[in-house]
């Protein structure tokens, strides 16, 4: 699906997302991704599913820079493991699962009214 430039062009910008991957200010990544603020890479997280705490390593380093992580699930939203959650809670990060297609939407709104906001997706891919 592409999506609309509505973002600032000194931030990262969901430009697309598929089964296969997304593009991010003209970056193709292939397969799960974390897009921040002013940089996206790929993610290692298997599975919305089984996330872990240390999935979230790369997140914890920046956690005063961000209030709120979008966990894109794929087709569907996934609940988020309870150590997770409180993980994040600890340093200030609330986290909200939502369908991939949902998180790209909503983090390229809330970046673009200058949030603290980042994006763990994984592509939605067919059941």
């Amino acid at each position: 699906m592409d999506l609309t430039r509505i973002a600032p062009t000194d931030r990262q910008h969901i430009q697309k997302y598929g089964p296969g991957g997304f593009t991010v200010s003209g970056v193709v990544f292939s397969g799960p991704v974390l897009v921040l603020s002013q940089e996206s890479f790929l993610w290692t997280a298997e599975a919305p599913e089984t996330l872990k705490p240390e999935d979230f390593a790369p997140v914890l380093e920046r956690a005063s820079e961000y209030d709120l992580c979008l966990l894109g699930c794929g087709r569907r939203m996934t609940p988020v493991a309870t150590i997770v959650r409180e993980t994040l809670k600890d340093v200030g990060i609330g986290i909200e699962p939502m369908d991939t297609g949902a998180a790209c939407r909503t983090f390229n709104v809330l970046l673009a009214e200058g949030r603290a906001v980042m994006a763990a997706l994984f592509p939605p891919v067919a059941d």
